[in-house]
């Protein structure tokens, strides 16, 4: 049976998913590093994945991997949305322990029928939906291609 999975959920836990944070806090189901690979799952387990807020935390040269990774756990079509700050938003740089922030681009490197997925060829997501405001936020559906 699939289940959801709440990356980086922090205290935000949601019911009805796996919670994982790096921090051993109240709701959090798994501890885990996000930075790490493999994860603790099986491959094709989750039917959705939320990240939210979390994309901007990671160094950008885990990236590729983190999505390869987030590909394996996925079962086939299931789902992934992402959130982020808009890299020319304030909420881009004000937190100290951000790294790079995506544009309305970013995610294109992900899905095979975009040219810029060619630069790396990462396991493949074929880019549902994407919105954007470049004051606000970035946020991206997309599904597992298997």
């Amino acid at each position: 049976m699939s289940q959801k999975l709440n990356i980086g959920c922090g205290e935000r836990v949601m019911d009805g998913y796996v919670n994982m944070d790096i921090r051993e806090l109240k709701g959090v189901d798994v501890v885990h590093d996000i930075q790490r690979f493999p994860f603790p799952f099986s491959d094709n387990t989750f039917e959705s994945i939320i990240m939210n807020h979390v994309w901007e935390h990671i160094e950008p040269k885990f990236r590729i991997c983190l999505m390869n990774e987030l590909w394996r756990i996925s079962i086939p079509d299931g789902t992934l949305a992402i959130v982020s700050p808009h890299c020319l938003s304030a909420g881009a740089c004000q937190d100290p322990t951000h790294y790079t922030c995506p544009n309305e681009f970013t995610f294109q490197y992900f899905d095979v029928s975009y040219k810029r997925y060619s630069i790396y060829k990462p396991k493949p997501w074929k880019l549902e939906n994407t919105n954007f405001e470049k004051t606000s936020t970035v946020s991206v559906v997309l599904k597992a291609v298997k």
